[in-house]
């Protein structure tokens, strides 16, 4: 039997988040595998209420798990590594990730009270990690977040280049630059790049990206000309943005202070780490509140309008003895991610009704990509000239266009969403097998599938409320009393003006007095016609069929 070469994206190919990819090589069906990165992607109130992440479903992962020879993670950022404390324990493999990267992978590990020794730190290229038939080597690139790393993956069938996120920055105020000439070395070692397996979030921006550099003249000349206090917020993780925001507030003559655990662990990590020098003195909340608005300047969380950080906080009262007051000025010195526009308008519309003057980021003018643009995937594909390209870490319609530019080079393409097996063993890449993939939820401590039930049930109790219904049954099975009946979000009264829990509870006890003793005695057959009962009644009335619990009591003769 041959060996072949195959990749398998189980999450982030066909949605932008929940990045996590496979490849082989070997005999069909016992390829030694590597995984690339655990990501989540972040739930909402109208297809996952009360859920708090959502990660890949890893069954195949779990079925295969003794051929599972590595984990390596690209990049820092939630998408990427955010279900490492929840999917680890069913892989069991070693983590291979740089030192900053390793450092929030070990954090994310001890606070779920798991051991972090099986993460080991790599340097960069030219060093590698050889293991199983795979020599893989982390190189450096740009991105909105330290020590990102495209992986050069070498096998015995050629070179696989995986880009992580990236974008074509020289100058990235924090982190390292993208090397064209490192890159034009890896397309021309031995036979070149065979596999391209490229980032496609921003292919649909045919200017060229910007760099992140070219922030800190107009950030430092907006903080400069105002005259309240300042708040600002970002993406927590991007420490770039956070070096040029604080340095600016420092060049007004204002002190800072970062509000959020998220803001404050990224920049202690990075510390740490060595890849944050020079970051400005900040003052702790405490003593922030004693400095004078006109020289206070806040860098808080919640950029996407997450309820519980700080910048939603400030927009609904008080935070941390904070305020905001007609003549502050809030700055969004970021982009809204699709799916948070409402949390986000809803923030903006509250701040702007206290009087605060809300900035954006003004068509680029405060805010900068971390992804390549068109032209800059043009000009890594002109670079590596890869002989086959799979567009990743995007939705459909991203990686659909961006197999298209490929195609019109010349370069074999296919679109390859989550669960599609491709064998990239030949000249150009072939669909073998469809797996089944899902998501799996992380519901307050514990984990459950998308398809279980819990959420459906969580959503129709939202839509159409709930009904209890509670009949006690007894020694001679004869209803004892009325039923009763609780109702929770249904309105007190229907169409008829009457209460509708008491119209409920007569046409349930009408019932109860005529109904037959075979269902009286059945607790299924009782069950179906109380629930039937209360939902036509519910219909009549309010127009809705709520859920309906019904718990029958029996008593029992001595």
């Amino acid at each position: 039997m041959s060996d072949r070469l195959i990749y398998l994206p189980l999450g982030g190919a066909g949605e932008i988040g929940m990045n996590t990819y496979v490849y082989g090589y070997g005999p069909e069906g016992k390829e030694r595998l590597i995984v690339v990165d655990l990501g989540v992607t972040f739930p909402d109130m109208e297809g996952s209420p009360g859920v708090d992440l959502i990660m890949a479903d890893a069954a195949w992962l779990e079925a295969n798990v003794n051929r599972i020879d590595g984990i390596f993670l690209t990049h820092g950022h939630e998408d990427h590594i955010g279900a490492m404390a929840h999917l680890w324990p069913k892989l069991k493999a070693p983590v291979y990730a740089r030192r900053f990267t390793a450092h929030l992978a070990q954090l994310k590990m001890e606070e779920a009270g798991l051991p972090s020794d099986m993460i080991r730190i790599v340097e960069p290229r030219p060093k590698a990690v050889e293991i199983g038939p795979f020599r893989v080597q982390f190189v450096p690139v740009s991105h909105s977040i330290p020590e990102s790393s495209a992986l050069v993956i070498d096998t015995p069938a050629g070179r696989v280049v995986h880009t992580g996120d990236f974008k074509l920055d020289g100058n990235p105020v924090v982190g390292e630059p993208f090397d064209p000439l490192e890159w034009h070395e890896i397309a021309h070692e031995g036979t070149g790049v065979k596999v391209l397996c490229c980032d496609s979030t921003n292919v649909f921006t045919h200017t060229p990206g910007r760099s992140e550099s070219t922030l800190v003249a107009p950030l430092k000349d907006l903080i400069a000309a105002q005259k309240g206090m300042v708040v600002a917020t970002t993406f927590a993780s991007n420490v770039a943005r956070l070096k040029t925001l604080a340095e600016a507030g420092r060049a007004a003559g204002r002190s800072v202070c970062l509000l959020g655990r998220a803001m404050r662990k990224m920049v202690q990590v990075a510390e740490e780490t060595n890849v944050l020098k020079g970051f400005p003195a900040t003052l702790s909340p405490e003593d922030g509140v004693e400095v004078g608005r006109e020289k206070l300047m806040l860098i808080v969380t919640g950029s996407q309008g997450e309820r519980r950080a700080a910048t939603a906080q400030l927009s609904r009262g008080k935070y941390l003895g904070f305020e905001m007051k007609e003549g502050d000025t809030f700055l969004f010195s970021s982009k809204t991610i699709p799916g948070n526009e409402r949390s986000v308008i809803r923030i903006m519309n509250a701040l702007s009704e206290m009087g605060v003057d809300v900035v954006d980021d003004r068509g680029g003018l405060y805010h900068v990509s971390g992804h390549a643009n068109r032209p800059d995937l043009d000009a890594v594909h002109d670079l590596l000239r890869p002989q086959i390209l799979i567009p990743m870490h995007g939705e459909h319609r991203h990686l659909r266009e961006h197999a298209k530019i490929a195609a019109a080079k010349g370069i074999a393409t296919e679109v390859a969403t989550n669960g599609t097996m491709i064998d990239l063993t030949g000249v150009a890449p072939k669909v073998v097998e469809y797996i089944e993939t899902g998501r799996v939820y992380l519901d307050g401590t514990v984990l459950i599938g998308a398809l279980d039930g819990v959420v459906r049930d969580r959503i129709r109790m939202a839509l159409n409320g709930h009904v209890l219904i509670t009949v006690i049954i007894d020694e001679d099975d004869a209803p004892l009393g009325d039923a009763w009946v609780e109702l929770m979000g249904l309105p007190e009264r229907g169409k008829s003006g009457g209460d509708l829990m008491r119209i409920v509870e007569d046409e349930l006890s009408a019932f109860l007095e005529s109904a037959p003793d075979k269902v009286i005695r059945n607790d299924d057959k009782l069950d179906e016609a109380l629930r039937r009962i209360a939902r036509q009644v519910a219909m009549e009335e309010i127009g809705k069929k709520p859920e309906v619990t019904v718990v029958v009591s029996r008593l029992m003769a001595e």
